[in-house]
């Protein structure tokens, strides 16, 4: 993953992904100061994407997609932050850099999850 953020021309994080990122980190236990220092990390590595009425849009006709996706691979039901990271990267018309099974099959993922079993 390292290769592709240092290869990519620009890094794009939906802002909802600090939330995420924030809540994953306060539940496992860092400290604030810790989960603050980590979000400024990718804040200053990457282009902080806002929320605005088109990427809502896009992110309300994305969260359809993504749930039938999920019923026909038997997955769990996708989150609203997952769809905001798919309408995100199809307003910016960029990748998406991603482990999360809702994402493998879409055309804007580069897949860095496990290799599925044979």
């Amino acid at each position: 993953m390292k290769e592709i953020l240092e290869n990519a021309e620009e890094i794009f994080t939906p802002g909802t992904v600090l939330a995420e990122i924030a809540r994953k980190y306060l539940r496992e236990g860092a400290s604030e100061k810790t989960v603050k220092a980590r979000l400024q990390t990718i804040s200053s590595a990457s282009n902080i994407a806002d929320l605005d009425v088109e990427t809502a849009m896009e992110a309300a006709r994305c969260h359809s997609e993504l749930v039938d996706g999920a019923r026909n691979l038997r997955l769990d039901t996708p989150s609203l932050f997952d769809a905001v990271v798919l309408g995100t990267g199809r307003i910016l018309k960029s990748k998406i850099v991603t482990g999360d099974e809702h994402f493998r099959n879409l055309p804007e993922t580069i897949w860095i999850g496990a290799k599925p079993r044979s």
